[in-house]
């Protein structure tokens, strides 16, 4: 056991570094480790691999649940854009797969057959959206709240799907299921005496795989739904943002084996490989229906792209109904291997794709420009600034140099975030803060940046900084640009590609520190120090 724990070990971070080298998102290596393990017939790991696996999605499911306003999902374009885009992406793929059985690539398919595998690859995988819009720091974002909608309407499609599909009625217990949302107080009260160490970690995982999950599997629905359902509860704590962080290292370990797992479930022939070719040049449909239906619903070309993006892929869903299908004798065994071949393929391809969408944009925006309605979404207007200093990023650091900056200097202020929630809690606190994005190259083309002197870029992502820094230099702005960093490298980089003055946040915090100090100091005992 212990040779294979050190070969999926192995093999998994020897394939993401070297994707990672290769400027593709290190999922695509573990997904090819494990058809590499497979290649070997190394699978007798493969039970402990899928246990992690679960616990990977239900913690993903989980931190979902504590950054999603239940508001979203009310929303036209959430609940009818994700019920129109399965129903017709369902549709069509049952067609073509109808129209390939005339040919020697598939023989003996009914009707019910090609339904359901056209279902399964309805979804769109949670999983990768989720993993490229935080890597991208754009789960916040307009298309990442709208994406994270329809992701998790997907799932509650697939929740009543499973338990209809295991013919089975939920235990009475479930009745008693409404008590945990009284209990909630009880949550809040550990959450806030947990202090933030490995207790708190503890608690997390707690309330995320037993109060959540496992309560729910007991009165016999979906765990995942429970994990979802207990951080939507715990969202409104002060505490629910630390939460997600903390648990971030156990679900990106725990997600490593579920890409080990796709690769694991089984190594496909020739037809195989040329059916799931074929299928994944059905990502553009999916991609392209998500942008028309987006665009119908009165975004902008920008925030339906993105979208389109992040969804036009296959979703592990597809192989659990697949699985489910193949339990119940509505389906053969081969068409979850072609599934499973089909999800690589989409991410493959969708991985690098996702990494070039600015560059994307820029290069087509004229034309996906003319598919914009005439009217247009409520929360995608165009953006009004008139300051001398812009601080895009109004997360911790941001809200201080606003402050500091509003009280030392006899300059207008204005402070952008992505974040809908958080520019109306720092308008309602008095700050001149509003709706923008720094990577959005519509943004810049609304605004003259060069009336502005100033633009601190104090993001915590930095691929968003350097992305506005880029944006800033194609527009020819000519003031100057401070940003923040975390690390020596991302320092540099920064430096390097033009920006006037970096800050490392972590480097000189001793510093910021002891000047806090001295400022109090001379303030309170009226002497130098």
């Amino acid at each position: 056991m212990w040779l294979v724990d050190s070969a999926w070990i192995s093999f998994a971070f020897l394939c993401g570094f070297l994707a990672r080298l290769v400027k593709l998102p290190p999922l695509i290596g573990f997904l090819a480790a494990g058809f590499i393990l497979n290649g070997f017939e190394i699978r007798q790991g493969m039970e402990a691999l899928e246990e992690m696996a679960d616990l990977g999605v239900t913690l993903l499911l989980f931190t979902i649940g504590l950054k999603l306003d239940v508001k979203t999902l009310l929303r036209k374009e959430i609940w009818l854009g994700t019920s129109i885009h399965m129903l017709v992406t369902t549709i069509v793929l049952a067609v073509f797969l109808a129209l390939l059985a005339l040919t020697p690539l598939i023989s003996g398919l009914s009707r019910t057959t090609a339904l359901l595998i056209g279902f399964a690859l309805s979804f769109s995988s949670t999983v990768f959206a989720i993993k490229i819009l935080e890597d991208r720091g754009e789960l916040n974002s307009l298309h990442g709240v709208t994406s994270v909608g329809i992701l998790v309407m997907q799932d509650i499609i697939a929740v009543v799907f499973l338990t209809l599909s295991a013919g089975k009625i939920p235990s009475v217990w479930v009745l008693a299921l409404p008590l945990l949302f009284l209990i909630r107080p009880l949550f809040f009260w550990f959450l806030d005496r947990t202090g933030h160490g490995e207790l708190f970690a503890l608690l997390g995982l707690f309330l995320a795989l037993v109060a959540g999950a496992a309560s729910f599997e007991f009165v016999g629905l979906k765990a995942d739904l429970g994990a979802l359902i207990m951080g939507v509860m715990l969202a409104t704590h002060p505490k629910a943002k630390e939460l997600s962080h903390t648990l971030l290292g156990f679900k990106n370990l725990f997600l490593v084996a579920f890409f080990l797992s796709i690769g694991l479930s089984g190594l496909p022939d020739g037809k195989t490989l040329i059916l799931a070719a074929l299928l994944a040049i059905f990502m553009v449909l999916k991609g392209g229906l998500f942008f028309v239906l987006m665009s119908r619903f009165n975004f902008r070309s920008r925030t339906a792209l993105f979208t389109s993006f992040a969804l036009g892929n296959y979703s592990e869903f597809g192989l659990i109904v697949a699985a489910v299908g193949v339990k119940n004798g509505w389906i053969e065994s081969q068409w979850l291997v072609l599934i499973a071949v089909s999800l690589t393929l989409s991410f493959v391809m969708g991985a690098p794709l996702n990494s070039s969408v600015y560059a994307i944009y820029a290069r087509l925006k004229d034309k996906l420009k003319r598919c914009e309605s005439a009217t247009r979404h409520a929360a995608d207007q165009p953006i009004a600034v008139e300051g001398d200093a812009l601080i895009f990023g109004m997360g911790r650091i941001g809200t201080a140099a606003y402050d500091t900056a509003k009280k030392e200097f006899n300059r207008v202020i204005v402070g952008l975030d992505n974040n809908q929630e958080t520019v109306d809690r720092h308008c309602r606190e008095g700050r001149n803060v509003i709706l923008g994005d720094a990577t959005d190259i519509d943004f810049w083309d609304k605004i003259n940046p060069n009336d502005i002197k100033l633009i601190s870029l104090a993001m915590t992502n930095h691929q968003a900084n350097i992305t506005a820094v880029q944006q800033l230099q194609k527009g020819g702005y000519k003031g100057f640009i401070t940003a923040i960093a975390r690390f020596a490298d991302e320092e540099r980089e920064l430096t390097e590609i033009g920006v006037h003055s970096v800050y490392n946040v972590y480097a000189n915090v001793g510093t910021a520190y002891v000047n806090y100090t001295r400022e109090h100091y001379l303030e309170k005992m009226q002497e130098p120090l």
